[in-house]
């Protein structure tokens, strides 16, 4: 068990404890997903939030449910950008999720299986655990018959309610108090836009309430000609049931709601009804479900009326993509959870939704920043490792790598990131090579195998090869530049011949031979070694930049003008991917080839 309160996580947790056995009921922890299109890295913070709490209290062997409820009995509101759909989907709006072709070429039976088995492969790989709901189940098959019919008797009571919030404005939700009498975290303009895209993409929080000239009636059904819920209720009887709609289509039926099974309850009071109904006592959502007049805050005084109190429910802040400033589903190419799975190990991916309060946004690099992520997961194994993390940096750690269930699967034997890219980049993912190097990055501990360095050498190969940008790709020469030599100052050839042969210093360590520091820690003695040991100072010399700026500045100009002159002797670029990777990379024999002066 972790420590008390060694994070947000455990905060919660406790707080979920706390909030159920005050309302007399198990803890059950919710996640609503409608997957009206790609379930993107945004949305996964829904499911992921919960998921940490419910895990911290497993872990504590406290009895705990999970539930995600597919909002597959959505309407289809818009054809997004995805690939194999066409504008003949349009046909479709209107209709419920699960009664939509999926795209083509999927073997999926329907738009929102398609779309939720994707989501499910990567929650699955991530080590969530839950219970699935189907709403167009629950609803088909009269699951809910009590329910709506109880809602349709209170009609005038929630229509009072949802009138004092009708006219509230919506665009200061950064200014409005939330529980505890905190403000909500005032969002950057591309927190705006996001929140902005998110609910007019995501389908229940753009809903209409129900209201309409002939009437208030929290009851929407779907179209028994045409298939839509392009409906009005026009009429409604308490005793009979008897409920009559006109849809746009022309088509006009008066139904018996009590065996009705075609319709929904509209969003502001369908997500009420479900917390009472599975008994939730903590459920998360986003900016969009979270301004004045939205859904959880109508849901606090909605609640009631069906015998129940709003859960609790942190607002959770966005998801960025590098270089992508929107993540909505009605968008394609938004990054998916296996997306991010393909280029990254599930303990990394899971580390990043652990470390951040959920109102903390942060940001998914897909570019070249995943190496600079996988260093610090990297430096906080290790300081872990060496007993000098803090409660949090635990917390953080262990959420990541393991759940309540067990372990999530590891590389036996981790190899930066970065370094990895370049070998990969470098040989062009020759897997003989790549032992080679990688085994001399400390000859002591070399693999045996490439398969030691899975999964993580896996996640390089795919970033390498979808990711990596053109300008960061690394061809050695085949050749010698006798140009580039031939342009070379008596200086830069010096420091030439001594990164090969070496040179000795009076009173000093100087450099040998670089074949006898084929090493990744030798190799980077010597590269950084040659402009001090050229300078008559020691090979580990490191000048004092406050007591001697002159010094310092003089081997700062001189190490920068031989990395830039190495660079384009062996790639043709000022810069490229660490010089002793690369010197590892290209081997000692076709290095002096390439440099010798």
């Amino acid at each position: 068990m972790l420590p008390p309160d060694a994070d947000w996580v455990s905060r919660l947790a406790d707080e979920t404890i706390a909030e159920a056995e005050r309302r007399g009921t198990k803890v059950v922890v919710a996640s609503g997903i409608s997957p009206s299109g790609p379930v993107h890295l945004g949305n996964l913070r829904e499911v992921m939030t919960p998921h940490l709490v419910v895990d911290e209290i497993r872990r504590r062997g406290v009895e705990c449910e999970h539930i995600i409820s597919w909002d597959d009995f959505d309407r289809y509101r818009k054809v997004p950008n995805v690939p194999n759909v066409d504008d003949s989907w349009q046909q479709y709006i209107g209709m419920p999720l699960t009664r939509v072709p999926a795209p083509k070429g999927s073997s999926a039976s329907s738009w929102a299986e398609h779309f939720r088995t994707e989501f499910e492969a990567g929650l699955d790989a991530l080590g969530v655990v839950y219970r699935g709901i189907s709403q167009t189940e629950q609803y088909t098959s009269g699951a809910y018959t009590d329910e709506i019919l109880f809602a349709m008797s209170k009609r005038d009571e929630l229509d009072a309610i949802l009138a004092r919030y009708r006219t509230l404005p919506k665009d200061d939700a950064a200014a409005k108090p939330v529980k505890g009498g905190k403000k909500a975290p005032v969002l950057s303009e591309e927190e705006q836009a996001a929140a902005a895209e998110a609910e007019e993409g995501s389908g229940a929080a753009g809903e209409d309430d129900g209201g309409s000239s002939s009437g208030y009636y929290p009851y929407k059904p779907y179209c028994s000609k045409c298939g839509t819920d392009f409906t009005t209720v026009t009429a409604y009887d308490d005793e009979t049931t008897d409920l009559t709609y006109t849809c746009r289509c022309g088509h006009e039926e008066t139904v018996v709601l009590r065996e009705h099974h075609n319709g929904k309850l509209v969003w502001k009071i369908d997500w009420p009804m479900r917390w009472k109904y599975e008994g939730v006592v903590f459920e998360p959502s986003g900016v969009d479900h979270q301004s004045p007049g939205s859904s959880f805050v109508v849901g606090k005084d909605v609640a009631p009326i069906f015998g129940w109190e709003r859960p609790l429910g942190p607002m959770y802040a966005f998801v960025g993509i590098k270089g992508m400033a929107k993540m909505s589903s009605s968008k394609g190419g938004v990054p998916i959870p296996t997306d991010a799975l393909t280029i990254m190990e599930p303990a990394l991916l899971r580390w990043l939704y652990a470390r951040k309060k959920p109102n903390q946004s942060f940001t998914v690099a897909f570019d070249s920043d995943v190496q600079r992520m996988y260093d610090e997961w990297d430096a906080l194994v290790a300081k872990v490792g060496s007993e000098k993390g803090q409660p949090g940096d635990v917390a953080a750690l262990v959420r990541a790598s393991t759940t309540a269930e067990g372990e999530l699967p590891s590389t036996p034997h981790p190899v930066a990131y970065r370094t990895l890219a370049s070998i990969n980049d470098i040989t062009t993912g020759d897997e003989e090579q790549t032992l080679r190097i990688v085994g001399n990055l400390d000859p002591a501990n070399a693999p045996s195998s490439l398969d030691v360095l899975r999964p993580r050498l896996s996640c390089v190969e795919r970033w390498v090869e979808r990711y990596m940008p053109d300008d960061e790709r690394t061809v050695v020469r085949e050749t010698k530049d006798e140009a580039g030599i031939a342009a070379a100052t008596d200086s830069q050839r010096e420091q030439l011949r001594i990164l090969l042969d070496g040179k000795d210093v009076d009173g000093a360590d100087g450099l040998g031979r670089i074949e006898d520091a084929w090493t990744l820690d030798g190799l980077t003695t010597q590269v950084y070694g040659v402009p001090k040991v050229q300078a008559g100072k020691d090979a580990n010399f490191r000048p004092d930049r406050k007591a001697d700026p002159e010094t310092a500045a003089e081997l700062g100009a001189s190490q920068r003008e031989f990395f830039k002159l190495l660079y384009n002797l062996l790639i043709g670029k000022d810069t490229g991917p660490r010089l002793p990777t690369l010197l590892l990379a290209v081997g000692p024999q076709r290095l002096r080839e390439l440099v010798t002066p």
